[in-house]
């Protein structure tokens, strides 16, 4: 790909985020968050976009830190990027090491209430154009939603797969239940459209977890496999191939964290332009028809009121699963099926 069709797409995605998603105002102030791992040229189009529609971009440059969330938190300069955090309209995360569910987050979060936030993280520019473009906000919006309102009338989510998966857990009416469908405009956590998130019943998920891509894990694109065996909401066990479960098993003990090994949250991914897991995390949680699971802290503000402290946070990602809400089949093989969620997904992605 040459480098002009390279800078067409940094723009063409910088100003779907600015314009159609933020909906930045004149002069609204937009912090871009970024560090060494990040793509400058991505970020001065964020900037630039931003400044198109009489917007004030602070591009905040940090060290790139050692570890995710609040692992991280030695490495950055906490109290200042906090403070400035607490004082803009917008927050676009583009850190390859995140601040996501650091102190630094949470307090940001906890002081600035008109806070619009999103977190692209490392994604590539590809990726980018694949998961922010290509469909209408409103129809995503209405799927998404269906979906939501039948979750909240369940009490029991399975899901299984041809790869091994069947876990299954209960929902808690108290905890969150998100969608992101690209509208930023408001306050809001957000993160890359197509998706309905929940945060699970404490205690309540059991079964087995075969993973298509899980962070730290070399699994994706390999014959490798890793299962998790949950038992009351916790990793009871790793299996799978040996020296990736050894190297896992490690990576979970380093946090000297039993909170590390608990569910945070199960998200269905319904982003109609990701069809195909392509090994970045952050596209592949919102494949069409798969589901991601996160492990380790979950944000008050997802789990109130104290949410669930954890030294950082990790997802894993299967694709292709059958989910059923109670006895109700609402997806099988990745294809939503029921009757009432079908015309939905035909305006999305068409008769497939």
């Amino acid at each position: 790909m040459s480098k002009t069709e390279y800078v067409n797409e940094r723009s063409q995605v910088a100003q779907v985020i600015m314009e159609d998603m933020f909906k930045v105002r004149s002069g609204e102030s937009v912090a871009i968050t970024a560090d060494s791992g990040s793509d400058p040229e991505l970020m001065q189009a964020f900037a630039d976009a931003a400044s198109a529609v009489g917007g004030k971009p602070l591009l905040i440059w940090t060290p790139k830190a050692k570890e995710d969330g609040q692992a991280g938190m030695n490495d950055w300069p906490a109290k200042a990027l906090t403070a400035t955090l607490s004082n803009v309209d917008v927050w676009l995360e583009c850190n390859s090491t995140i601040l996501l569910y650091s102190d630094i987050w949470e307090n940001a979060f906890k002081n600035n209430k008109k806070l619009r936030y999103l977190i692209i993280a490392d994604s590539s520019v590809q990726s980018l154009v694949r998961t922010f473009t290509g469909y209408n906000i409103p129809d995503l919006g209405s799927m998404l939603k269906k979906v939501r309102d039948m979750v909240l009338k369940c009490k029991t989510i399975r899901i299984t797969s041809t790869n091994g998966t069947d876990v299954s857990y209960d929902i808690d009416l108290n905890y969150a239940f998100d969608i992101d469908d690209g509208d930023y405009s408001k306050p809001k956590f957000g993160t890359a459209p197509g998706y309905v998130n929940m945060v699970p019943k404490l205690g309540s998920m059991n079964g087995t977890i075969v993973f298509d891509l899980l962070m730290n894990a070399n699994v994706y694109g390999t014959d490798n496999r890793i299962e998790f065996e949950m038992r009351n909401g916790k990793i009871a066990d790793v299996k799978g191939t040996p020296a990736e479960v050894e190297k896992f098993k490690k990576y979970l003990a380093s946090f000297d964290d039993p909170n590390m090994y608990k569910i945070s949250h199960n998200m269905f991914g319904l982003n109609p332009s990701v069809r195909q897991m392509r090994g970045e995390i952050v596209e592949d949680e919102r494949v069409w028809g798969g589901v991601d699971f996160g492990f380790g802290h979950t944000s008050p503000m997802d789990m109130p009121p104290d949410g669930q402290v954890a030294k950082s946070h990790f997802d894993g990602v299967v694709g292709k699963v059958s989910i059923y809400l109670d006895d109700v089949q609402i997806a099988e093989d990745g294809v939503y099926i029921h009757p009432e969620l079908k015309p939905l997904a035909a305006k999305l992605i068409g008769d497939h």
